[in-house]
């Protein structure tokens, strides 16, 4: 049998009632629940929704349940936390589209499209998901999303963007408001960087 790793140990603490671990084993995993809350949601929906505030409200709700959490390892508390988080996200989707259709009523539209809310790119984080943001599960998806997040902003989003949701570079130009080639560039930085952060953190981890 392995022996525990450092986050098994907090979450052995944290549910003896140790706050102290419990807030550290949370900001493991905020980076990661933010990348899925992000790819849960349209990305009209973001500039209205901030992701932060759907973990946010993930972690109060984890506390408040912690008692009924039956794992005892990291991969399990990954597992519940995209529950709740899943859910979190497909209630602000519905919360906003419910919002809009009153919206549309109130204004007595005539484009009945309108009434239909706006297309999302994935509905949950599961739905209709790409290789990439398949292999975003587990342990070493929270690593990655960490490494992520340390990178420029413009090369984080490049990166999420392309490699997790699919956008095209023609997309993505559009998007940041560039040509290809320096989206291309971007993207070519950001990579790099970020295999020089994984290359360290490996490094680090074998001393």
């Amino acid at each position: 049998m392995s022996e525990p790793n450092e986050a098994d140990q907090l979450l052995a603490l944290a549910r003896d009632g140790d706050d102290d671990a419990w807030g550290e084993l949370l900001e493991r995993y905020r980076p990661y629940l933010r990348f899925l809350a992000r790819r849960g949601m349209d990305v009209r929906l973001q500039a209205r929704v901030d992701a932060s505030d759907v973990v946010q409200q993930t972690f109060l709700e984890a506390a408040r349940d912690l008692s009924k959490f039956r794992g005892s390892v990291e991969r399990e508390l990954i597992a519940w936390l995209r529950t709740i988080l899943e859910h979190n996200v497909a209630e602000t989707i519905q919360v906003h589209l419910a919002t809009k259709k009153r919206s549309a009523r109130r204004e007595r539209s005539l484009d009945d499209s309108n009434d239909g809310g706006i297309p999302l790119r994935n509905q949950t984080p599961d739905d209709q998901s790409t290789p990439s943001q398949r292999v975003m599960r587990g342990e070493a998806a929270v690593i990655l999303a960490r490494a992520v997040e340390k990178l420029p902003p413009d090369q984080c989003e490049a990166i999420r963007l392309r490699h997790f949701e699919g956008y095209s570079l023609k997309e993505l130009a559009e998007h940041f408001q560039r040509s290809e080639t320096a989206v291309a560039g971007l993207l070519k930085r950001g990579l790099q960087k970020l295999r020089d952060l994984l290359a360290h953190r490996a490094e680090s981890t074998d001393r």
